[in-house]
Parts: structure tokens; C-alpha cells; sequence
């Protein structure tokens, strides 16, 4: 247990860089705080006087000004518990949104394959309930688990100086607090951390289930993931459940000790008073402030719980932070070749994953600048590894990749993807502008440069038809579009830059045979003056490159013209066989 507390204090220290620069309004924050809770405790202290002087020898003359007095505190605590409210709000809420900046910008700067490997629910959960959690503990538990104590210990310290004896009463009811609360919280802690697990878990589902809808519409699954989504809300009603049952048997304690303590008081007092050792004005005072002090030691519990709540939260949000960030530009980056020729050379490539899977293992190939190179293997022979290495989504294992001479890894990360642009086989796009879609990667992209990139992909019409043109806002993953549109647009996003190389992971996957005749013109146009690396699955793809490269056992089997692989290769042969077997017979034939 004493490790758990270390770790937690460990946790929650790790924040202080976000608080720090609002330390000045939490120090006021803090000071407002303390200064409503002792004007509450200075009203038990009225009372007494109140009590024992004028009440008592039935002299009524000071007690309107105490009674005044009794008003001020109460207005003064008012006053500054709306003060710590108005106050805190705003670097609570910065806190927050720093926390949550840092998390996106980390999450941009992750390796992809530290995506893969991660459920997007997960990381969702903690850029939104976790901070939100950490948020209210900087807001409100933080503040009142340091107040509250003070003030429990001052009000202690109040009931000794008006009578030893009640004091030795109430310690016996607030140190078992405290016991009780210590192994409360370190069982509430691991609960705490499985609900917040499990609803990672259970936004996964929900949004894979939303983006996916036409894919579980289409094969009748929805029952099935709902039965998933049902059985994880399930688990988290449980464990939910489990929170709430060890906070309501802490609350249980909580309540009944402060009762048993107060019974305590009022039994010693009216002993003292009968004996004549304590005036009923020092009881009434005692009582009071012991009254006052129920919330302050009845939240602790509570605010513990919240504690490690926050804790549990952070725990998840240094997992993401603390992941190395494995893709970064060097320190003094080389600077691009000018003018930029596009060679790109494969010296040695060797790729293998995290868990020692090698699945390139020694590539040699030569780009020659302005040159077109297919690159065809079977389904698992690392084609979209190797592009992926060029723009440097994956770093290589062994080998190095150069352009112009330069390795990529000597080039800054905004330099590489500048020269080098690239279309995945699955075409992504986002809830933005046409325009903003396909200008992604270019600062300040003109109107006439993303009409050209139009142009080029052939979508120029079907953008010009949308309801609004260019500023025709795409829907969530470009879903209201048809998968051939979706492709040219991401077609033309590759090519608005001018880019020296290009790298396309099969970008006809999805075109129907009328279109694909029209892109590949377009394309033909545009490879003309650039460096390509196109992955292809079809023969008509393999057509467009002026040399093809086959990918097998992770190294280079065989290079060559089409036609000359065509005639002399039978695995080639074999290869294209299974893409297009008529025209393969044909081309053979000729």
C-alpha cells in the first residue's frame, strides 16, 4: 500500500507544470477558501460569548453588535466562497485545455505504429473524461483535501482551548476516520481505474460501430456488436456499482463515528456543566464548531477517493505522453538538394516489427529521377511497408533510403514530406472543405493550385456538381462520397504540392474501368515530370511505370520492363495472372 501512495503522489506531482503558471490565482483560490472556513468557525465563538455573557447575566447591551458580528461572518464566508468560484474557474478550465493540446500534439508526433496498436476509444477517453476528472480536482479537490485539513486540525484545536475534555472526545472519533479512509482509498483506486478502462472500452465499440454502420448494415451484424456493446456496459454498470458500494460503506463510517463523537460531547458537557467545570455557552460553542467540522472530516473520505480518481487519470494520460515519440526530425537537419532532382535509392532496406517479424530484409532498388516504378508482389510482401518508409511513417530497421543522395533521416520531417507526397490505398478524408481537404499539406493553397490538382485526379466535375463546389464541406471520412471519388480527391491532395516523388499505395483500387481510363491519362501527365513509386494491384496500374519491381521474401526477386518480366518470368507471370488473367493472355499473345 505505502507503493501505491508513493505512486500516486508521484502521479499527481507530475501536474504541478500545468498549474504552475496559474499559481498566483490559486494561491488566492486557496487563501479565499480558508478564509470563509475560519469565519465559519468564528461564528461557534460568538455564540459562546453570546451565550455566556449577555444571554447569561441578562445584559442585552453588546449583544446587537455581537449578533452583527455573527451576520458579517456569515456574509464574509459567502462572499468568499463566491469569490474561490469565480476564481478558479478559469485556470482549472486552462489546465484542462494545455492537458489536452499536449495530448493531440503528442498523438500527431507517435510513430503509426503506435496507432495500430492502440483502440481509438482509449485514447479518446482520455482526451475527454480524464481530463474532465483531472479538471474538477484541480477546481475543487485539491483545494478543499488541503483546506479541509487545516481546518479540521484548527477546529481541534478551537474544542482544546475551550475544553480538554471534549477534544479528547472528538479525536475519538476523527483518528478512526482516517484509518478507515487510508484503506478506503487505496481499494477505491483500482476500481477506479477499471471504470475508466472499460469506458475506454466501450467508446471503442460505439465508434467503430458509427463508422463502420454500412459494413454491419450490409451483413445483418448489428445484433452481434450490440450483444458486445451490451456485455461492456454490463462490466462498467458493475464496476460502477462496485465504486459506488465501497463509497457508500466509507460514507456509512463517515456519518455514524461524527454522531457517536457529537453524543459523546453532549454526554461530557452536560456532566461538566451539572459539575460546574463548563459553562453551557462553552458546550453550545464546542458542539458548534464540532458540528462545523462534520463536512470537513466527512469529505475527506470523499475527496480522497476523488484524489486517486484524478491519479488513476493521469496514470492514463502519462501512458500516452510517455510513449517515445520514435520519428523525429534531427537535430541539425540537412538541408534539401537544390534543385531537387526526386533520385531515390534503396540501399540495403531491412524492415521488422516490434516483435522481431522481419518483413523486409535487404531491398536494393534505384529511382532515376522522372522515373515511374511499379512495385507488384503477393498480399503480406511488405509493398505498403516499403512506401510507408519513404516519407518515413515507419522508420527502417536496417539499410538506409536517399533522396538526391540524402538520407530521409538526415532531412527534417517538414522538408521529407514536402518533397515526398503520397495516396494511400484507403482514402481518408475529413469533416472539412473540399478545398481544405486536398490542400492539407500545402500552406496557403490558392484556389487555382486545388483546381489544378482537380484536374489532374480528374475530379474537377464531380466537385463542380457538389451543392457548394470547392466549399462543399465533406462528411465524417468522406462517406457521402463514392469510393472512387474519395480516392481522386485523395489523389489530388498527393499531387497538389508539386512534389518531386510520389508515392501511391495502388490509388486506382477503387475506380470503375471508365474512370480509372481517365485518371491514369491524368496520371500519366503528372508522372511525366516526377519521381513514383506506385504500389499496383492491377496490370493496367503496372502499365503506367516505366520499369516494375517485384517484392518477394522480403528482397527484390526480379526488375524490369513489364513486357520483358512479362516474357522471361513466370512467378510474374503467375502474379498478374491472378489480377488480370485476360489481359495477361493477351499481352502475352502480342
Amino acid at each position: 500500500m505505502s507503493d501505491q501512495r508513493n505512486s500516486t503522489i508521484r502521479t499527481l506531482r507530475r501536474l504541478w507544470p500545468y498549474v504552475r503558471p496559474h499559481r498566483a490565482r490559486m494561491a488566492v483560490v486557496l487563501a479565499a477558501t480558508m478564509l470563509a472556513m475560519l469565519c465559519g468557525l468564528g461564528i461557534p465563538l460568538l455564540t459562546q460569548r453570546i451565550v455566556d455573557g449577555p444571554i447569561a447575566d441578562k445584559q442585552t447591551a453588546v449583544l446587537p453588535w455581537l449578533i452583527l458580528g455573527v451576520l458579517v461572518l456569515g456574509l464574509a464566508e459567502a462572499g468568499l466562497f463566491y469569490i474561490r468560484r469565480k476564481i478558479v474557474a478559469r485556470p482549472a478550465a486552462e489546465v484542462e485545455a494545455r492537458m489536452r493540446f499536449d495530448l493531440y500534439q503528442r498523438l500527431q508526433r507517435l510513430p503509426v505504429a503506435f496507432h495500430d496498436r492502440w483502440q481509438s476509444g482509449q485514447l479518446l477517453s482520455r482526451a475527454t473524461n480524464d481530463l474532465t476528472t483531472v479538471r474538477r480536482f484541480v477546481a475543487f479537490a485539491v483545494i478543499f483535501l488541503i483546506v479541509n485539513t487545516l481546518v479540521v486540525l484548527i477546529g481541534l484545536g478551537i474544542i482544546a482551548s475551550l475544553s480538554p475534555q471534549l477534544v479528547v472526545v472528538s479525536l475519538c472519533g476523527a483518528l478512526p476516520l482516517i484509518v478507515i479512509s487510508y484503506f478506503f482509498e487505496a481499494k477505491f483506486k483500482v476500481v477506479a481505474r477499471r471504470a475508466q478502462d472499460q469506458a475506454g472500452d466501450l467508446t471503442t465499440t460505439v465508434e467503430e460501430s458509427v463508422l463502420g454502420i454500412r459494413v454491419l448494415k450490409a451483413f445483418g451484424r448489428g445484433p452481434e456488436l450490440s450483444k458486445r456493446f451490451l456485455a461492456q456496459a454490463r462490466d462498467l454498470r458493475a464496476t460502477e456499482l462496485n465504486k459506488i458500494s465501497i463509497l457508500s460503506a466509507l460514507w456509512s463510517v463517515l456519518i455514524i463515528l461524527p454522531e457517536l463523537s457529537m453524543a459523546g460531547m453532549l454526554g461530557v458537557g452536560a456532566i461538566g456543566i451539572v459539575n460546574g467545570w463548563m459553562t453551557v455557552g462553552t458546550l453550545i460553542a464546542a458542539v458548534a464548531v464540532s458540528g462545523y467540522l462534520r463536512w470537513p472530516i466527512d469529505s475527506i473520505g470523499w475527496l480522497l477517493a476523488e484524489t486517486n480518481q484524478a491519479a488513476s487519470a493521469l496514470e492514463r494520460y502519462w501512458e500516452v505522453i510517455d510513449s517515445p515519440v520514435t520519428i523525429t526530425s534531427p537535430a541539425s537537419p540537412a538541408p534539401l538538394p537544390s534543385p531537387l532532382r526526386g533520385h531515390v535509392r534503396f540501399e540495403g532496406v531491412r524492415f521488422a516489427f516490434d516483435d522481431g517479424r522481419e518483413v523486409l530484409a535487404g531491398v536494393d532498388l534505384d529511382l532515376r529521377p522522372g522515373e515511374t516504378l511499379a512495385l507488384v508482389g503477393a498480399t503480406g510482401s511488405g509493398k505498403t511497408t516499403l512506401t510507408a518508409l519513404v516519407p518515413r511513417l515507419a522508420d527502417v530497421t536496417g539499410g538506409r533510403i536517399t533522396i538526391d543522395g540524402v538520407d530521409v533521416r538526415d532531412l527534417s520531417l517538414e522538408d521529407l514530406r514536402t518533397a515526398v507526397g503520397t495516396a494511400f490505398e484507403e482514402p481518408v478524408l475529413f469533416s472539412a472543405s473540399v478545398t481544405e481537404n486536398v490542400g492539407l499539406g500545402v500552406q496557403d493553397v490558392s484556389e487555382a493550385e486545388v483546381r489544378e490538382a482537380l484536374r489532374v485526379a480528374r475530379a474537377e466535375e464531380f466537385v463542380d456538381a457538389l451543392p457548394w463546389g470547392l466549399a462543399t464541406r465533406i462528411g465524417e471520412q468522406g462517406l457521402s462520397l463514392s469510393g472512387g471519388q474519395r480516392q481522386r480527391l485523395a489523389l489530388a491532395r498527393a499531387v497538389v504540392g508539386k512534389p518531386a516523388v510520389l508515392v501511391l499505395d495502388d490509388p486506382l483500387s477503387a475506380l470503375d474501368v471508365h474512370t480509372e481510363a481517365e485518371v491514369e491519362a491524368a496520371l500519366r501527365r503528372v508522372l511525366r515530370d516526377v519521381t513514383a513509386l506506385v504500389v499496383a494491384h492491377r496490370p493496367s496500374t503496372v502499365q503506367l511505370a516505366d520499369r516494375v519491381a517485384m517484392l518477394a521474401d522480403g528482397k527484390i526477386a526480379a526488375i524490369g520492363s513489364h513486357r520483358k518480366l512479362l516474357e522471361d518470368n513466370e512467378e510474374y507471370r503467375r502474379l498478374l495472372s491472378s489480377m488480370d488473367e485476360d489481359l495477361v493472355e493477351e499481352e502475352v499473345a502480342s
